[in-house]
C-alpha cells in the first residue's frame, strides 16, 4: 500500500533539495498529497454542497427495510493478545458485478472449509459472522442452495451472522445491491469521474458484500463484470482476462480469475472509458508479460516514465531477489479519488493520477522521483505483500515496512533521478528526515511499536511509525547481516511462507535461522514504542594506544508501556585520524582477540550498557559513529566539540555524518538564538565560512544543496518544550537570510552558472536534476533578502520558467513575499494551469503554507474557489493539511488558525472519515507548544471529541491526542 505518509517517502530529503531554503517547511503543502499517498485533484464533478444527506437518507431507508439491529455503542477496540484463527476459510470466491448507473449487484458465491476442528457429538458448528457495513443492502443468502428468511440471519449494521451451518464444507451465496456513486468514503466499489474503481485496504472490501474480511482469510478468485459498453467500454479485474462478450441491450461482460490465494484486500475492480499503453517484459526464464497503463482519454503522452519505472522494478527485483513475476498481465490504473496515493491490488494497481502522469511542463523533478519510487512500491508488493501477506492488521510493518526498505534500495540502484549516485550513503539522510517525523510520533500521544498492540480503526495505523520507522528495523537485518546474509534470510522467508498469511516473528525467524544468529534483541523493536537514546562517551590511552567508547541506551516510556529492555543497536563507525583519514578498526575482544574490521565496522550494541575497546590507535581519532543512520536512534557524544563537529563536516568519508556534523552546528546556533529571542546580531561566522567553503568545492551540486540547508522548524521544535513556531520561524529565517547577505556573490554565480541553454529540452537525469536544485536552492536563499531587485528577478524566471521545476521553484519564492508580483504570479499560475487539476494542487498548497502575515483569511477563501474541490482528498491534502504545517498562520496567536482547521475536520468528516482523521493529526502534538497555544489546541480537540456523530476514524486521533 501507499506510504501514508502516510506518505511514507523514499528520497524525500534528496528531492527538497529542490525547495527554497528559507520556506522549507512551508514547501511541505506541495508534499502533503504525498505524506499519507492521497488521490489527485480531479474537475469538479459536484457542488461544494456536497449532497450526503442523500446517503444518509438511503442508509436510513435500509435500516427500514431490513430492521438492522443496533450495534454496540461506542468505539470497538481491537487488540493483538486476541487474534484467533477464523472458524471458516474460503476456498473459492466467485464474484458476479452488475454495474448499474443508480445501483450495482454483486452476487457473492463462497467454498466455505470448516477450521473449527472435530466437532463433539451433539454439537453443532459456530455461527459464521461476516463483516459488512450499513451502506450494503442484503438482498438474498443461501446456504448449501437454501435461501434463508429474515428469521434464520442476524443483520446489524456491521455484521450479518448465518446460525445452524451445516457441517463440513458448504456453498454460501450472498447477494447484496450497493450505490458506488453516492459512496463518498472512496471505501470499497465508488466511482470516480464516471469511472467505477474500488480500494479494499484495510477493510473495503465489507462495503461490497458481507464477507470474513481479514487478511488470514485467502482464496482464489474469480470475477466476472457486467456493464454497459458504452459508458465502461474497459472492465479490468485481478489476474488473467479468462473470456469477454457482448451482451443485449448494449451490455458486455469481462471474466477474470486469479489463479493464486489472496485475502479481499487485494481485490480490484475498474470500469470506465479509459486509454491504453502498452509494453512487453520478458521475464528471466522467458515468459512475455504485458504491462499496461490505463488512463483517462488525452493522458496517454503523461505515462512513458511510469512504465518505464514498472520495467526497472521488475528487472531489479529478478535480479537482486530472484523474485519473477507470476501472471501474464500486469495492469497500471490512474484515478482521481483515492484516499491513499496507490495500491498493490494484485495484478490490478490502482495509483492516484499523479503518481502515474508527468510531463516537463507539468511534473516536477521531485514528480518524477515520486512516480519512480511509488511504481516500484507497488510492485515489489506483488512478492512481500501478496504472496506473503500477514496474517492480521497488527502485521502491518511486515509488508511496508519491508517494501517500503526495498523500494527506498532500489532507487538509489536504478533511478534515473538518483540524485546521490556520486554520495550513495547520503540516501540515508533521507532516513534521517523520516526519522525526524516518526520521532515526533515517537514522543507524543499516537506513539505506539511498529507493530501495534490495538486500534479502534486500523486506517489510523498507516503510519510514519509502521511504514518508515518499519523500514528502519528491516534495514537493522541488512546492517547486521550483510548483502548476501539478508538475501539468504529473504529466500527462507519467500520458501517457507510463499502463499501464507504469516508475522513479524515469522519474518525474524527466517532471518536467524538462515545465517544460523540470535535476533531477540532485534525482536524487540516490533513491541516497544518510542525512539531509544543513545549515549555514547569516549576515552583514549596514549600509553596502550587504545581507544574506548563506552555505550548506553535507554527508551523512553510510552503510552502503556514505562518499562523498556535493551534493543540491539547495530553501531556503523569509523575513526578518523589526524588528516581526516579513516584509521584500520582493531576491536579487542573480550578473550583479548583482536578482530580486524576494515575501515568501517559494525558493533552490535545490546545491553543497557557495554564498552567497545580499539587498538594500535596511533594518536586520538575523532569518532565517526552511526554511519549511515544505521540505526533510528537519538545519540549523544558525551564532550563533543564544535571542533570536532567541523573536523567530520570536513573531512568524513560518510556523507551522512558529514551532513549530519554541519545540522548539528546549526542547530545549535538556531536554539541558543531562539532560547535568547534574537532576531539581531550577525550570524554565526563558522557557519558562514563552512557555507561558502562548501559552496565553492567541487562537490556534487546535490550534496551542496543538502549541506547548506538548514534544520527544519518540526525538528528544531522537538528539542523546545513549550516552543512558540512563530519565533522559531523567524529566528530560522533571521539566519537564513544573514547567511544571504555574507553569500551573496557565491549565490548569485551558482545561478548564473547552473542555468539550462534556453533551447535545451527538459532532461531528468541526474547532473540536470543536480544544477537545478543548487540553483532553486540559491534562489530561494537571496529571496529572503526581500528586496525590489531579487523579488523583480525571480517574477523574471517564473514567467521564462521552461519547465514545471524552475517554475514551481520561482513561485514558491513569491508566495513567501509580499508585493503585487506574488499576485502577478499566483494569477498568472493558475490561468495557465486552470485545466489542469494536478497542477493546481501545487497552487493551492502553496498558498496554505505559505507564511505571508495574516494568511488564514487568503486560506479560507480558497475552500470556496473554483480550484478546490472538498469531496477530492487530495485537494483536502493540499490545502487543510497544508495549512497545518505554515508555522506562523496554523499557529497564529489569536487561535484563528486552529479554529479553521477544527471547523474544516468536521466537515470533511462528513464525507470522508479517513481524510479527516489525518486532518486532525495536526492537533496531536498540542503538547508541544506555549500554555496559550496549548490551550488553545486542546479546546479545539474537545470539541471535536464532543461533536455528535463523530466517526471512528477521527474519534481515535482526537482521543488519544487528549490523553
Amino acid at each position: 500500500m501507499p506510504y501514508s505518509g502516510p506518505l511514507h517517502v523514499p528520497i524525500i530529503i534528496q528531492l527538497l533539495l529542490l525547495l527554497p531554503f528559507h520556506s522549507l517547511t512551508s514547501y511541505l503543502s506541495i508534499l502533503a498529497p504525498f505524506v499519507p499517498q492521497p488521490p489527485p485533484f480531479h474537475p469538479k464533478t459536484h457542488t461544494h454542497t456536497y449532497t450526503y444527506t442523500y446517503a444518509l437518507t438511503h442508509t436510513q431507508i435500509q435500516h427500514e427495510e431490513h430492521k438492522l439491529a443496533p450495534h454496540p455503542t461506542g468505539p470497538q477496540q481491537k487488540f493483538r493478545k486476541d487474534y484467533a484463527p477464523p472458524p471458516y476459510t474460503i476456498s473459492t470466491v466467485h464474484l458476479d458485478f452488475i454495474l448499474g448507473e443508480e445501483s450495482t449487484k454483486v452476487t457473492s458465491r463462497l467454498h466455505l472449509l470448516p477450521n473449527y476442528g472435530q466437532l463433539q457429538e451433539g454439537s453443532s458448528p459456530p455461527p459464521l459472522q461476516l463483516d459488512g457495513r450499513k451502506d450494503v443492502k442484503l438482498v438474498s443468502v443461501r446456504v448449501a442452495g437454501t435461501e434463508l428468511s429474515t428469521g434464520q440471519y442476524t443483520l446489524t449494521e456491521k455484521q450479518l451472522t448465518l446460525n445452524h451451518l451445516p457441517p463440513g464444507e458448504f456453498e454460501l451465496e450472498v447477494v447484496t445491491e450497493i450505490r458506488p456513486q453516492d459512496n463518498s468514503l472512496l471505501e470499497g466499489l465508488y466511482k470516480s469521474s464516471g469511472n467505477f474503481c474500488t480500494q479494499c485496504e484495510a477493510e473495503g472490501f465489507r462495503g461490497i458484500t458481507f464477507f470474513l474480511d481479514r487478511p488470514d482469510v485467502m482464496a482464489k478468485y474469480t470475477t466476472r463484470i457486467e456493464a454497459d459498453e458504452a459508458n465502461y467500454p474497459v472492465l479490468l479485474g485481478n489476474g488473467n482476462l479468462k473470456e469477454a462478450g457482448k451482451l443485449e441491450g448494449g451490455r458486455h461482460y469481462a471474466l477474470w480469475e486469479d489463479p493464486f490465494p489472496k485475502p479481499c484486500y487485494l481485490f480490484a475492480l475498474v470500469a470506465g472509458k479509459l486509454s491504453m499503453k502498452e509494453r512487453t517484459f520478458v521475464t528471466c526464464s522467458g515468459r512475455r508479460v504485458a504491462l499496461r497503463i490505463f488512463v483517462q482519454e488525452g493522458n496517454l503522452g503523461r505515462v512513458d516514465h511510469a512504465l518505464d519505472s514498472l520495467v526497472k522494478s521488475m528487472k531489479w527485483d529478478e535480479d537482486t531477489f530472484g523474485l519473477e513475476y507470476d501472471l501474464d498481465l500486469f495492469n497500471i490504473v490512474a484515478v482521481d479519488d483515492f484516499n491513499m496515493g496507490a495500491m498493490e491490488n494484485k495484478s490490478l494497481n490502482i495509483f492516484n493520477s499523479r503518481l502515474v502522469l508527468a510531463s516537463p511542463e507539468t511534473a516536477t523533478d521531485l514528480d518524477y522521483s515520486r512516480i519512480e519510487g511509488v511504481v516500484g512500491h507497488e510492485y515489489f508488493h506483488n512478492w512481500t505483500g501478496n504472496r506473503v501477506t500477514c496474517r492480521d492488521w497488527f502485521q502491518l510493518t511486515l509488508k511496508e515496512g519491508l517494501t517500503v526498505f526495498r523500494d527506498q534500495v532500489v532507487l538509489f540502484q536504478f533511478c534515473s533521478s538518483f540524485f546521490f549516485k556520486m554520495v550513495n550513503p547520503l540516501m540515508n539522510a533521507s532516513a534521517w528526515d523520516r526519522c525526524l517525523r516518526f520521532f515526533t510520533e515517537d514522543a507524543g500521544p499516537m506513539a505506539h511499536p511498529i507493530r501495534p498492540e490495538s486500534y479502534i480503526k486500523m486506517d489510523n495505523f498507516y503510519t510514519l511509525t509502521v511504514y518508515e520507522k518499519g523500514a528502519e528495523v528491516v534495514r537493522l537485518y541488512d546492517t547486521l547481516l550483510g548483502k548476501e546474509g539478508f538475501r539468504k534470510g529473504m529466500d527462507l522467508y519467500f520458501q517457507r511462507h510463499d502463499g501464507h498469511a504469516v508475522t513479524c516473528d515469522d519474518f525474524l525467524a527466517a532471518m536467524a535461522d538462515a545465517n544460523g544468529v540470535n535476533l531477540d534483541t532485534l525482536g524487540r523493536w516490533y513491541s516497544q514504542a518510542s525512539t531509544p537514546n543513545l549515549h555514547v562517551s569516549t576515552s583514549y590511552d596514549a600509553a596502550t594506544k587504545t581507544y574506548r567508547l563506552t555505550c548506553k541506551q535507554n527508551t523512553p516510556p510510552s503510552p502503556g508501556q514505562d518499562a523498556k529492555l535493551p534493543v540491539l543497536i547495530p553501531i556503523k563507525l569509523g575513526l578518523l585520524g589526524p588528516d581526516g583519514s579513516d584509521l584500520p578498526l582493531r576491536l579487542c575482544g573480550p578473550d583479548g582477540a583482536v578482530t580486524e574490521l576494515g575501515t568501517t565496522g559494525v558493533l552490535r550494541f545490546e545491553e543497557a550498557e557495554a564498552a567497545f575497546t580499539f587498538a594500535g590507535v596511533d594518536v586520538e581519532p575523532v569518532p565517526s559513529l552511526l554511519r549511515g543512520f544505521s540505526a533510528p536512534v537519538k545519540m549523544t557524544v558525551e564532550g563533543q566539540t564544535d571542533e570536532q563537529l567541523l573536523f567530520l563536516l570536513a573531512h568524513d568519508s560518510d556523507p551522512f555524518n558529514r551532513w549530519e556534523a554541519g545540522q548539528r552546528l546549526a542547530r545549535k546556533l538556531l536554539l541558543n538564538l531562539y532560547a535568547a529571542a534574537a532576531a539581531g546580531g550577525g550570524a554565526h561566522n563558522t557557519l558562514v565560512s563552512l557555507s561558502r567553503e562548501i559552496l565553492n568545492d567541487n562537490i556534487y551540486h546535490s550534496f551542496k544543496a543538502m549541506a547548506v540547508s538548514l534544520p527544519t522548524g518540526n525538528e528544531l521544535l522537538d528539542c523546545i518544550p513549550g516552543g512558540d513556531p512563530p519565533l522559531l520561524h523567524h529566528v530560522r529565517m533571521y539566519v537564513v537570510k544573514q547567511l544571504a547577505l555574507q553569500l551573496r556573490p557565491e549565490l548569485e554565480a551558482l545561478v548564473k552558472a547552473n542555468d539550462d541553454p534556453a533551447d535545451q529540452p527538459y532532461q531528468f537525469t541526474a547532473a540536470a536534476c543536480a544544477r537545478r536544485a543548487i540553483k532553486n536552492r540559491s534562489l530561494a536563499m537571496l529571496s529572503s533578502l526581500e528586496e525590489p531587485e531579487i523579488t523583480a528577478m525571480l517574477l523574471n524566471r517564473f514567467k521564462a520558467a521552461t519547465n514545471m521545476t524552475d517554475e514551481i521553484a520561482a513561485l514558491s519564492c513569491l508566495v513567501e513575499l509580499a508585493g503585487p508580483e506574488r499576485d502577478i504570479a499566483l494569477a498568472a499560475f493558475y490561468d495557465k494551469f486552470r485545466n489542469e487539476p494536478l497542477v493546481l494542487l501545487k497552487w493551492l498548497g502553496l498558498q496554505a503554507t505559505s507564511n505571508a502575515p495574516g494568511n488564514v483569511g487568503l486560506v479560507k477563501t480558497l475552500v470556496e474557489h473554483p480550484a478546490f474541490n472538498i469531496t477530492n482528498p487530495n485537494n483536502c491534502y493540499s490545502l487543510f493539511l497544508g495549512f497545518g504545517r505554515s508555522p506562523v498562520n496554523f499557529h497564529a496567536a489569536d487561535g484563528s488558525g486552529y479554529a479553521f482547521m477544527g471547523d474544516a475536520v468536521l466537515r470533511v468528516d462528513g464525507i470522508n472519515h479517513q481524510v479527516a482523521a489525518r486532518m486532525v493529526s495536526a492537533f496531536s502534538t498540542w503538547r508541544q507548544y506555549d500554555t496559550e497555544r496549548q490551550a488553545m489546541m486542546r479546546a479545539q480537540l474537545e470539541r471535536i471529541v464532543a461533536h455528535p456523530g463523530l466517526s471512528e476514524n477521527v474519534f481515535e486521533i482526537a482521543s488519544k491526542s487528549l490523553k
